[in-house]
């Protein structure tokens, strides 16, 4: 009988999750999963592109200018209303466009993320992406692997897994390999069955393939969801509030315009509805939403480019903010290389390039290190697959011309107790030279402790009590140099049998092999980079105390004054006293996944945004609890990433610094480019006001305002949010999470500014007023303000002056610029949009009174910023 998949039915799919998932009955659920295809995965959650552009008529300014195009109907300007509608059309087409490439944006992050499996080709292991593993293909499985298809297990050794993505069953799972019943395999029960989304947590194993995709059990449950929306980042939703706060502002303020102008000014209702809907156009931002979101995914997509991949948006805004970074030690702030420095055995210390193999206590130190390790190198290439520590054991035998998988083939693994944090040990079993030997490597407090003899030149001799205290000099002494000690033992069974925690104890011990994992050069710069941000840096690791020290040192993440605390010290602390000695506390050794989160939990209770690394299933926990959890993208675990909101794909701690930089650099773009709008928002709401306080006719027509909002300021807004990173903004501290993007600097900015484009603008409109009547007063005004906003574009790149931030760093600005003057050139020397945008002729010397008045207030705020920095170098 053939492998079979397994599956489950949709009435069994339901019944796990309930009988009404999600207000769905039995029959609706039924229909939806046929609806879905056999072969494709389908993102619940995803909108459609038609529902993405029905929505962009949901928002309020564009309700506003649909009853500003009913009334331009009504009162017989036709072309008005035309163009009105060819702009809503337009602004949600454009809308649509943004929102479906931000998703497509992170869409393609999260590809770059996406979960890897490692299965067997052509007889030999190779790692793919999980989307591209086929029914048939043999999984390899090991702790902390999200495993990517169900299959049928053929092999086990000692796996558990964990199934709550499936059951809701957080309790481990035990699994048993298929028996065998002749050359087939026989058909078994869940226990031989592994599952799409599951976790394992301990041993590992070898399964055949059974389904993937929507035909995996997890895949067939997921098909039957509800869709959900993503929620909103925080800046988002900050927005939002603004915005609706501006909405109610600006209808009060557009209710008074109207009475004024239909009692004061004498104008018929139909005019004064058009002037007060002017003024609602003129002061809306209708455009912030989608190019705050534009910002974050170019953001997003820069941080990639610089191996950081950000998996949600509003890790993006938090990373500005991030003021600890707790980081583990290995692969991310050293080189995840190590290497084997000397051993110790028969109480001598043998330098790496010493090893003899004709000495039996060395030789059987790295017999142990070869069959007790599932790493593989390959000496042609330089590549490794495994464990850092195992690779450096297996380095051992490359270079004594040993072929591990020769010698694996020669001597192999009958059984095995796989490695586990608890017991921090890992044993095999082998029969060597005609008897089983158990081969055994861990930590040295744990081996030594279950050693009754030691290995010498002349064979075992019961350990004593002078023995261990010489081991642990040694160990103590590695230890401070900043190497790692990994410990070897063996012992005799009376035959091959199946294995049990029991059996390791009354070992022989044999020696020591100490490793260094040399600190990353980069790390030591960018430790002192995110000292000078503002920044702590605090090295959270399993490794001992003393050896977590010295490499903290070294990386200058521990000063004079500052301490490591191990888990039994951090265990005796109450919470108070944790808080007390927080701040000079640089070292975590010997830590378990709860002291980590208890780590994390100390720091934000302190009121800091908290950066967590991790790589390994344990660290999940905390990476959740972080403000931002980050996971290594080479030597992490699928959970790990699965639970991190940043993942980087060089496992390197300058990464996140530089992570950090430009998650800085872009909510100061978002913020520049809140400045350039509401600055230019605030000029025309100033101009409309004065026209209707001064009972003047109305200086804009809806249509102006439309084409300003909608058309010259949307390019140098989204240009202004790809102003590359300030070299000083790592010189400047953490940004107060809590503190509101609209402050009372940008505030007072906005009014001042948007005071000078308004002045200029009403300046030509008076020119055009006194010289040639209405029509073109109304033409001077809008391409004043035009003009003059485009030109305001390059002062929001930053508070520096342009000369500064240099005119050709950012040539999206000035790309941005050049078809804004395009655009309005068109709009003033084209005779036929001359009905359609409502301009009236003009002459060169008008042009060139727009021309010098527009610039008037960039030349101004250019000209206070210049004396400003003269003033303050002095």
């Amino acid at each position: 009988m053939g492998v079979q998949p397994f599956r489950l039915t949709a009435e069994e799919a339901l019944q796990r999750q309930g009988s009404n998932l999600d207000g769905l009955s039995f029959e609706e659920a039924s229909a939806r999963l046929a609806r879905f295809g056999e072969n494709q995965l389908v993102d619940a959650g995803k909108k459609s592109v038609l529902s993405v552009f029905f929505e962009q008529f949901k928002d309020l300014l564009v309700i506003v200018l649909i009853a500003a195009a009913g009334i331009s109907l009504a009162s017989g300007h036709v072309e008005s209303t035309i163009v009105i509608f060819a702009v809503i059309l337009l602004n949600a087409v454009l809308g649509t466009l943004q929102t479906v490439k931000a998703e497509q944006s992170l869409a393609s992050l999260k590809d770059m993320s996406a979960p890897v499996a490692r299965v067997m080709r052509g007889g030999e292991r190779v790692e793919i992406l999980a989307s591209e593993v086929v029914p048939g293909d043999l999984l390899v499985l090991e702790a902390g692997d999200l495993i990517a298809a169900d299959g049928r297990i053929v092999e086990s050794f000692s796996l558990k897994v964990n199934e709550s993505a499936l059951t809701g069953e957080s309790s481990a799972v035990e699994k048993n390999s298929l028996p065998i019943e002749g050359d087939n395999v026989a058909i078994g029960d869940r226990e031989n069955m592994v599952f799409s989304g599951s976790l394992v947590i301990y041993g590992r194993a070898y399964a055949v393939v059974t389904a993937t995709g929507m035909a995996t059990e997890i895949g067939r449950i997921a098909s039957l969801m509800n869709e959900t929306k993503e929620r909103k980042t925080p800046l988002q939703e900050s927005l939002d509030a603004f915005s609706a706060k501006l909405a109610i502002g600006v209808a009060i303020v557009c209710v008074v315009v109207f009475l004024l102008s239909v009692f004061r000014s004498g104008m018929g209702i139909v005019d004064s509805l058009m002037f007060a809907v002017a003024l609602a156009v003129a002061a809306i931002p209708e455009a912030l939403g989608s190019i705050v979101t534009i910002v974050l995914a170019i953001g997003t997509q820069k941080m990639a480019k610089q191996h950081a991949i950000i998996k949600d948006l509003k890790a993006v805004e938090s990373l500005g903010s991030v003021s600890v970074i707790c980081s583990d030690k290995t692969g991310t702030l050293t080189q995840n290389r190590m290497t084997v420095q000397m051993i110790y055995v028969d109480g001598r210390l043998v330098p790496f390039e010493e090893i003899d193999l004709a000495d039996e206590p060395e030789r059987q130190l790295v017999e142990i290190g070869l069959l007790a390790s599932d790493a593989t190198t390959d000496e042609k290439t330089g590549a490794a697959l495994g464990d850092p520590t195992e690779v450096a054991l297996v380095q051992i035998g490359d270079s004594l011309a040993i072929d591990e998988m020769a010698y694996r083939a020669e001597h192999p693994r009958l059984r095995e107790l796989a490695f586990d944090s608890d017991r921090k040990l890992m044993s095999t079993l082998h029969e060597l030279r005609g008897e089983p030997l158990l081969l055994t490597k861990g930590a040295l407090d744990v081996l030594l402790g279950r050693s009754s003899a030691i290995l010498t030149a002349r064979g075992a001799k019961p350990i004593t009590e002078a023995d261990k205290a010489e081991v642990l000099r040694v160990n103590d002494r590695l230890s401070q140099d900043g190497l790692r000690v990994l410990a070897f033992a063996m012992r005799p069974l009376d035959a091959v049998r199946d294995l049990s925690v029991e059996d390791e104890d009354g070992y022989v011990f044999v020696g020591l092999a100490a490793m260094m994992d040399p600190p990353r050069p980069e790390a030591v710069v960018a430790v002192a980079d995110a000292r000078g941000a503002g920044i702590r840096t605090v090295m959270i690791t399993g490794d001992h105390k003393v050896t977590a020290s010295a490499i903290a040192r070294e990386l200058g993440i521990m000063d004079e004054g500052e301490i490591a605390v191990d888990g039994v010290e951090l265990d005796a602390m109450s919470e108070a006293d944790l808080d007390e000695v927080l701040p000079f506390v640089a070292v975590y050794a010997r830590v378990s996944p709860e002291h980590k989160i208890r780590i994390v939990s100390a720091w934000q209770r302190r009121g800091n945004i908290v950066a967590m690394t991790g790589d390994g299933v344990n660290d999940a926990p905390a990476l959740k609890k972080a403000d931002i959890g980050v996971a290594m993208g080479i030597t992490g675990t699928e959970v790990s990433k699965d639970a991190a909101s940043m993942i980087l794909t060089d496992d390197n701690f300058a990464t996140i610094v530089r992570a950090v930089a430009n998650g800085r650099a872009v909510y100061a773009n978002i913020k520049n480019t809140v400045h350039f709008l509401l600055s230019g928002n605030m000029a025309g709401i100033i101009c409309v006001l004065f026209a209707s306080i001064a009972a003047l006719p109305a200086p804009f027509a809806p249509v102006h305002l439309l084409f300003i909002n909608l058309l010259t300021d949307s390019l140098p807004a989204i240009s202004i949010g790809m102003e590359p990173a300030n070299d000083d903004l790592l010189d400047q501290k953490p940004r107060d999470p809590k503190a509101p993007i609209l402050d009372r600097t940008l505030l007072g900015q906005i009014g001042s500014e948007g005071l000078l484009i308004a002045a200029a603008t009403i300046a030509a409109f008076f020119i055009g007023l006194n010289g040639s009547g209405e029509a073109v007063a109304m033409t001077m005004a809008f391409a004043t303000l035009s003009l003059a906003r485009l030109f305001h574009g390059f002062n929001c790149r930053g508070d520096a002056t342009i000369m500064h931030l240099g005119l050709l760093s950012n040539p999206y600005t000035l790309m941005a610029f050049g078809a804004g003057v395009l655009l309005l050139a068109a709009v003033l020397f084209v005779p036929f949009l001359h009905p359609l945008i409502q301009v009236a002729d003009v002459t060169m010397g008008q042009v060139g009174a727009i021309v010098a008045l527009a610039f008037a207030p960039t030349f101004f705020i250019q000209l206070y910023r210049a004396c400003r920095k003269a003033f303050v170098g002095r």
